[in-house]
């Protein structure tokens, strides 16, 4: 066995297969000095620049299986019932504050992506706004807002690039190289909500929903932010 997980590169937190020789380390070396100059800025001065990490992710309800007592040494079959369900969420965490913003969807699309990029982006103004500034104010004072997000063909639809770029002027998309998603912060974010409800059983999607709900857009999840984000093979610490 241990023959077999070295010649397919095991590795455990993010993914079976290792996808470092798919990897293009000058475009790894470009972009990581590039999120270390936006996360410089962001510490200094929060007002004039936001860094997003995105990404999409699904949760699914668990498979409840009946166990019986059985002489040691027999085999016997385990039945079990699988309860169907599975929730896609899609958003982001920002660098400063660690703040978290997710939507709820049916389905991951470039048409979706727009809309909740959208929401996402009249939240932020919101926030911004507060009640000492105007709303209108934003695009002339406000920061400007890096999102950084994979190449998912999703994200890259020139139809709504193109809405992006004209109705949110602050938004900024930096798409990561590619098979490097162990420079998205967000992963730590998925991965630590999964670790959270894998041992829950859930009567309905319903639950799941709500307590996602209470982990990611209420601030309830607890995280180590110093644990690396060891990704595919490499152990990279995004921030």
């Amino acid at each position: 066995m241990r023959r077999i997980l070295k010649s397919k590169k095991y590795v455990y937190l993010w993914a079976k297969y290792s996808l470092e020789e798919k990897q293009d380390p000058e475009k790894r070396k470009l972009f990581k000095a590039k999120l270390e100059e936006y996360l410089r800025i962001t510490k200094e001065s929060p007002e004039k620049l936001q860094v997003w990490f995105w990404d999409e992710c699904g949760f699914s309800l668990r498979v409840t299986r009946r166990k019986d007592w059985v002489k040691k040494g027999t085999r016997k079959k385990v039945s079990g019932i699988r309860r169907k369900g599975r929730i896609n969420v899609m958003g982001g965490i920002r660098y400063s504050d660690k703040k978290r913003l997710v939507d709820f969807l049916p389905k991951g699309t470039g048409e979706n992506f727009y809309k909740v990029l959208k929401n996402f982006y009249e939240e932020v103004i919101y926030d911004w706004a507060g009640e000492d500034r105007s709303v209108s104010e934003f695009e002339k004072d406000g920061p400007k807002v890096v999102i950084i997000l994979d190449n998912a063909s999703i994200h890259k639809k020139e139809e709504f690039t193109e809405k992006i770029k004209l109705e949110m002027p602050n938004l900024v998309l930096e798409f990561l190289p590619e098979y490097s998603p162990d420079y998205n912060l967000v992963e730590l974010v998925w991965h630590s909500a999964k670790e959270f409800i894998s041992n829950r059983l859930f009567k309905s999607i319903e639950d799941l929903e709500a307590l996602i709900n209470k982990l990611l857009n209420e601030g309830e999840l607890a995280i180590n932010w110093h644990r690396k984000v060891k990704n595919k093979g490499s152990a990279i610490d995004a921030i």
